[in-house]
């Protein structure tokens, strides 16, 4: 999965990348443990998009987390695109992150850290940021 675009498609990606440029970010707060440990190393946004809304929590070690829907698929698909394929995707449970109650999806870049849990195939992220193209 060296060739990101070639995965994707080059009109499908012109696509995803026209959209990210009208998602709409702003600051939210963060949840749970992060609030109460006032982690300054954790930066949550709500990135907004055709009236859907995706919680995506940054942190310090440069890995995402965000919520499971078309606007979340979106976002990290552009993170790929941008920073090259992560060396960790997998769906993490409703519930298994503070703040992402409906479950998300974690992307870690350049970590060779073993996780537990099954990894998550672009080609799922790919179909779910479809629904954030209409």
């Amino acid at each position: 999965m060296t060739d990101f675009a070639g995965t994707v498609g080059a009109g499908l990606l012109q696509r995803f990348r026209s959209a990210g440029a009208e998602i709409q970010w702003r600051d939210a707060a963060p949840a749970g443990r992060a609030r109460r440990a006032g982690r300054a190393s954790e930066h949550v946004r709500i990135a907004h998009l055709h009236d859907e809304e995706a919680r995506v929590l940054e942190r310090a070690d440069g890995s995402l987390v965000v919520d499971s829907g078309p606007v979340g698929a979106l976002v990290l698909l552009l993170e790929i695109d941008r920073r090259g394929p992560p060396s960790l995707l997998r769906a993490r449970d409703a519930g298994a992150e503070p703040g992402f109650g409906q479950g998300a999806v974690e992307a870690r870049w350049g970590t060779a850290e073993a996780v537990e849990g099954p990894t998550l195939p672009i080609a799922d992220l790919v179909g779910l940021a479809r629904y954030a193209l209409v």
